[in-house]
């Protein structure tokens, strides 16, 4: 039975309301009588809100185990400082279960950001707030909102610890993030990291930044990652920001001889190894291999774990079929156009490689976006020269395809993260065109549970980017477009997936 989330928020809100009220119309004389009254109606919320669990679990499938999530509307807390979010690139747990959000300030719509003050004058003279936004009284032309700093950090019951960072947070860019520092902030936020030692990476995907308002990034494409302290002090860049084309088998080219990078999505520290897995991402299409204490290049590797990596179909009647249904001029068609062609494993990684995140036991799995699939790579064999033009299983570190609603015309694999067991047995996906995650049979790759739908109400998504998990299972969702929010879905029931299930 789907989640009835209407039902959800009216079960859990209206007896805080009702509290609400018995407050205002209680004297400040009956504080005994308020206090059992309090106590009353958060006992009868609790008792609700566990019957709403029970009415909406799951129905038991034979050969079907999997956990089941309910979506909690209280989280996170109301940011201070009249502060909103805008489009969340990502979203990250850190070994504390601290929740870390990566947004964009600038994607904010200028009713959004109405208690912006005059930042400028544009060519006319004319007073505009940081993002380019008229203001035609010389200043704030509403009492809410403004955008808060592009890192924020959450603990587990959603109150804000910190926050650093972005356009939004002015002296961070004066002091801790300067570009003679060798520091250049993203033009567009995209994927954020915690690691083991509490070190967090951030990347964007930004383009063309030309500078056209007070906050926009003028350094062009975004083609570098950044590290920091998990308090905002700059320790180091790879690639240099502004490259204006891909280079796939670039091994060097950034500063200190790391290697240069083209758009990159997202990345992983591999606590066992301490290499970085660079998503790279929207302008290449590989995974790049560096050490995460210096930066410094290991290896590369494309689809099928091939290097040098293939960019563009083959037009041989291969292991495919005919590979050769290009469109555009770079030779990467449309899906659907690869699809009806039977072209269903194209050797080649599409834009964007979306994530790479590693397992406990030692395997890549690889966000194939445009190409609606996650690819699974052996983390020791990976990133050396290799060819694998048949998509052999055990070559070049390849070990299998996830496909993930290949009937779908636009892209579905966003994130991905584990379940909290010891096998890591369940693998969430994030669908960005269906508006759900799949939660996945790590064994055998078939979906068996699928969690929300396209909307907008709680529990629903609209264009959902990237996801995470904390230690207790409990699944983080964040959402680009005009989603802009970060939602909480509370696990219950098992932890870990065992089925039959369903491949799609």
């Amino acid at each position: 039975m789907p989640l009835n989330y209407e039902m959800l928020v009216q079960t859990v809100t209206m007896p805080l309301i009702l509290m609400g009220l018995i407050f205002c119309t209680i004297s400040p004389s009956g504080a005994a009588e308020k206090n059992a009254l309090a106590d009353a109606v958060v006992s009868s919320s609790d008792a609700l809100y566990g019957k709403l669990v029970d009415r909406t679990r799951t129905p038991e499938i034979p050969g079907v185990v999997s956990p089941s999530f309910v979506v909690d509307p209280t989280w996170p807390k109301p940011l201070p400082n009249k502060w909103i979010i805008g489009q969340v690139g990502g979203i990250a747990v850190d070994q504390d279960d601290n929740i870390w959000v990566l947004h964009r300030p600038r994607s904010l719509s200028a009713t959004a950001v109405g208690a912006l003050d005059v930042a400028a004058h544009d060519k006319d003279g004319l007073a505009i707030d940081g993002l380019g936004n008229p203001r035609p009284f010389s200043g704030k032309h509403a009492k809410c909102c403004v955008p808060a700093p592009s890192v924020l950090k959450f603990d587990a019951s959603g109150t804000l610890l910190d926050s650093w960072g972005g356009p939004s947070d002015p002296e961070f860019l004066k002091t801790r993030c300067r570009a003679d520092q060798g520091c250049v902030w993203p033009a567009r936020e995209h994927g954020i990291f915690v690691d083991h030692n509490n070190f967090v990476y951030l990347s964007g995907n930004g383009e063309g930044a030309e500078g056209q308002f007070p906050w926009s990034a003028t350094h062009g494409n975004d083609s570098h990652v950044l590290k920091f302290s998990a308090t905002g002090n700059f320790i180091y860049q790879i690639g240099y920001a502004g490259t204006t084309e891909p280079s796939n088998e670039s091994t060097d080219g950034g500063p200190g001889g790391t290697p240069q990078l083209f758009m990159p999505s997202d990345m992983t520290v591999d606590p066992q190894t301490n290499r970085l897995y660079i998503a790279d991402g929207y302008g290449n299409s590989r995974v790049l291999v560096v050490d995460a204490k210096t930066g410094k290049y290991i290896g590369h590797f494309g689809a099928y774990g091939q290097n040098p990596v293939v960019t563009k179909p083959i037009g041989d009647s291969g292991a495919y079929g005919q590979d050769l249904v290009a469109t555009k001029s770079d030779g990467a068609a449309p899906w659907p156009v690869k699809f009806r062609a039977g072209v269903t494993k194209p050797r080649y990684f599409d834009s964007a490689v979306h994530c790479a995140v590693v397992s406990r036991d030692g395997l890549v799995y690889v966000c194939d976006r445009n190409n609606n699939r996650i690819q699974v790579f052996r983390a020791d064999a990976v990133g050396k020269t290799c060819i694998n033009a048949d998509a052999k299983t055990g070559a070049c570190g390849f070990v299998r395809d996830i496909p993930v609603e290949l009937q779908t015309v636009g892209p579905t694999v966003g994130g991905i993260a584990f379940s909290t067991d010891g096998e890591q047995s369940c693998l969430y996906a994030a669908d960005l065109w269906n508006g759900m995650f799949h939660v996945i049979d790590r064994s055998n790759g078939n979906i068996v549970q699928q969690v929300g739908r396209t909307g907008r109400q709680v529990g629903q998504f609209n264009w959902l980017h990237s996801l995470t998990v904390d230690s207790r299972g409990n699944v983080y969702t964040g959402e680009v477009e005009t989603g802009q929010r970060v939602q909480k879905f509370t696990r219950y029931g098992s932890v870990g997936c065992s089925s039959t299930g369903s491949a799609r």
